[in-house]
């Protein structure tokens, strides 16, 4: 292999290598959550909610999971922090377990909703563990309470001097070199399946044209996004002289962010990629004066 393989923390890695190929993605279910899970009990649906409202986002998972005993599931790659992504993965994981039913229909019908976030930074500093469960959880009685919600955080740098199977898979998440996946690949067939998936995906020139340009797009719109929040901090010490220093910030951001999302069309990308991004809704992007 002459180029270094593809990342499979790209986006468009991890959703062919998981999102295509049950027995990798059962064999990750069955080392995050302890549970007895295979390719049989699983199927990869549709990975976008619908909006509800014109004004509500759209919730955009990259692995959506649903299995016959455990529950809906939610499997991301989180590369970059911001203050909101906690509200964000609860938003996502009580979405995903709201939206089992319609209105009317039984409850009895509702399982489990759980997320599983891996994340290539360190959330919390104060620990060394590399895999954080939570649920909802009575802790003066020691009751966790049946059957409902639960957020998975497991952080790659955490991830060296560790056997357990979980700590395999961040390896193979951090793994850069073809020496690195190979080694990872004797752990298990299905590490091997998943190393030989990203092998054929880096010596393909499409697909790794596929794969940079996603990568490209996600350190553009990161860079813009940051421009876009200077705009509104600059923007809002002058809106918040007149009406409110906060409702300024706000307003300077949302132009920013709507100056980002109109570059974006130019450049050709897709809307629904382009809402996923900005978190601007479909409806508001069409409005846009660049949409024809």
């Amino acid at each position: 292999m002459n180029k270094p393989p593809l990342s499979p923390v790209n986006d468009y890695v991890f959703k062919r290598v998981f999102g295509e190929h049950l027995p990798v993605l059962a064999d990750l279910l069955q080392a995050v959550l302890a549970m007895p899970v295979t390719e049989k009990d699983i199927s990869v649906v549709n990975p976008i909610f619908a909006a509800d409202r014109k004004d509500d986002k759209l919730s955009a998972l990259d692995v959506k999971v649903e299995t016959r005993e455990y529950g809906v599931i939610d499997v991301e790659i989180q590369l970059e922090y911001y203050d909101e992504l906690w509200k964000r993965f609860q938003y996502y994981t009580a979405r995903m377990y709201v939206d089992q039913i319609r209105s009317g229909e039984d409850y009895s019908k509702l399982t489990r909703a759980i997320s599983i976030v891996i994340a290539d930074f360190s959330f919390f500093t104060n620990d060394d563990a590399y895999h954080h469960r939570f649920r909802l959880y009575d802790e003066q009685n020691d009751v966790a309470y049946p059957g409902s919600i639960e957020i998975n955080i497991l952080e790659i740098p955490k991830r060296r001097g560790n056997i357990s199977k979980i700590s395999h898979w961040l390896e193979f998440f951090a793994a850069r070199t073809e020496e690195q996946f190979m080694q990872l690949a004797q752990h298990s067939p299905a590490m091997n399946q998943a190393w030989g998936v990203i092998r054929h995906m880096s010596a393909d020139e499409r697909e790794r044209a596929e794969a940079e340009a996603v990568e490209k797009a996600r350190r553009d719109m990161v860079a813009r996004l940051r421009s876009a929040e200077l705009l509104g901090h600059t923007k809002g010490l002058e809106e918040g002289k007149k009406a409110g220093l906060e409702e300024g910030k706000k307003a300077g951001l949302e132009e920013g962010i709507t100056n980002v999302a109109m570059n974006m069309i130019q450049h050709g990308m897709p809307v629904n990629t382009i809402s996923d991004l900005t978190g601007l809704t479909i409806e508001k992007i069409k409005s846009l004066p660049t949409v024809h």
